[in-house]
């Protein structure tokens, strides 16, 4: 085995590591541990000697402090479990090297095809080597590319030790696709004061904002009758359903939004004759605003019920995440020490804003503040996910430069 973060990647994108929604144990499917066990395994070979995976799939880590100061304990977190979104089943991995530019033909599916002026940031890829699928799975860039960062950063570390440092963490977690990334992280033994997900996209990129998120649950109880005597009767919890999603606004819709627009987005609708279910994200960067689309969403529910005066509903909302910034805002320097070590790592620091969450999300809220830096990958959740070598060698550079950071303003 090799130590580039590249050959890193190629062998954790090939463990099949999907996570389940419709499985309630955690992790949500145990093959997720598989990529544990050989990230233990590596980690106690690099001479990580507390690395260990748990009973809920989470891989825990120490690279002990080499500074005389008294630094800060940082955690650096990635997930180990790809969407559900779309197979990551026998992933076959593609490398376009030193990439001329212009639009990539995936191997194995030539109708899909990684364009240009749909990725546009393949415009500054030009020369890079480029890291695909074969056009029949997803890569696993989201997030194998942030844990591959994370084992080559450790690696250079502990072979290091001019390099100095505090006590860092290292913490890879299961379900994150799923919304169960840290439900079970033991916040008291990884004691870490502050934290890093390395789960974002494009490389210099620093993210201490993210949606604010709800889960909707409408049920639908209708009327069951036979279609035979159903004249003037039946209440169709199908249709009563259908009728809902219709009413919702267009302008309100992942695909017509954008920047710090919010959205209302139905995810999954199960239904028969006399119940049916409605499962809906909303999205918001502030809590007012989640408030006004729930809002404005059961007045829809309740107006569609006029019509059908024998049905009923019930309408449930379950928090999901809140939007990390407000806790970030309180601990400046999390996201000032990342920036210098963008910086010093060659490249031009952005501070952005996620369309999403991250593990790190939850983590603020719980009492471990947590921004999201850039991985590299792109596309994700489908078959034209990419990633180029370089910007994930950014990332290993970002990740130890950060440390470094971290001992010298201690």
């Amino acid at each position: 085995m090799t130590d580039t973060v590249t050959d890193r990647f190629l062998r954790y994108v090939v463990i099949d590591t999907q996570s389940d929604p419709r499985s309630s144990s955690q992790p949500s499917t145990e093959k997720q541990k598989n990529l544990g066990r050989v990230l233990v395994e590596e980690l106690l070979a690099i001479g990580i000697a507390d690395a260990h995976l748990d009973e809920h799939g989470y891989v825990y880590a120490t690279i002990p402090s080499n500074s005389d100061k008294q630094v800060p304990v940082i955690c650096f977190c990635s997930h180990m479990d790809t969407a559900p979104d779309f197979t990551g089943t026998g992933v076959k991995p593609q490398i376009v090297a030193n990439y001329a530019g212009g639009d990539i033909v995936l191997k194995a599916n030539p109708d899909r095809v990684i364009r240009v002026s749909e990725h546009p940031e393949l415009n500054n890829q030009i020369g890079n080597d480029i890291i695909t699928t074969d056009g029949t799975t997803l890569l696993g860039a989201d997030d194998k590319a942030g844990v591959a960062e994370i084992m080559a950063a450790a690696k250079i570390l502990v072979d290091n030790p001019g390099i100095k440092h505090g006590d860092i963490k290292i913490l890879f977690t299961t379900d994150e696709e799923i919304g169960r990334g840290v439900d079970k992280v033991d916040l008291q033994k990884l004691g870490a004061r502050f934290a890093y997900t390395m789960d974002g996209e494009t490389a210099g990129t620093i993210e201490d904002e993210t949606f604010s998120a709800d889960g909707v649950e409408i049920v639908i109880t209708g009327v069951a009758i036979h279609p035979g005597f159903a004249k003037g009767r039946m209440e169709n919890a199908i249709k009563i359903a259908g009728a809902i999603i219709d009413r919702l606004p267009r302008d309100t819709a992942p695909e017509t939004t954008e920047g710090k627009q919010g959205f209302v987005h139905p995810t999954d609708v199960r239904g028969s004759l006399d119940k049916a279910t409605i499962s809906l994200i909303v999205r918001d960067f502030h809590d007012e605003g989640l408030a006004e689309k729930e809002a404005m969403l059961e007045a829809i529910v309740k107006d569609v019920m006029k019509g059908f005066p024998g049905s009923s509903y019930s309408f449930e909302v379950k928090q999901q995440y809140r939007n990390m910034k407000v806790v970030l805002d309180r601990h400046p320097e999390i996201v000032e020490n990342a920036i210098e070590a963008i910086r010093r790592a060659g490249m031009e620091p952005v501070r952005g804003s996620i369309r999403g969450g991250t593990d790190g999300s939850r983590l603020s809220f719980m009492g471990l503040p947590c921004p999201n830096i850039f991985a590299g990958g792109h596309a994700f959740h489908s078959p034209l996910e990419w990633v180029s070598r370089q910007d994930m060698e950014k990332a290993v550079r970002t990740i130890v430069e950060l440390a470094q950071v971290w001992e010298e303003r201690a």
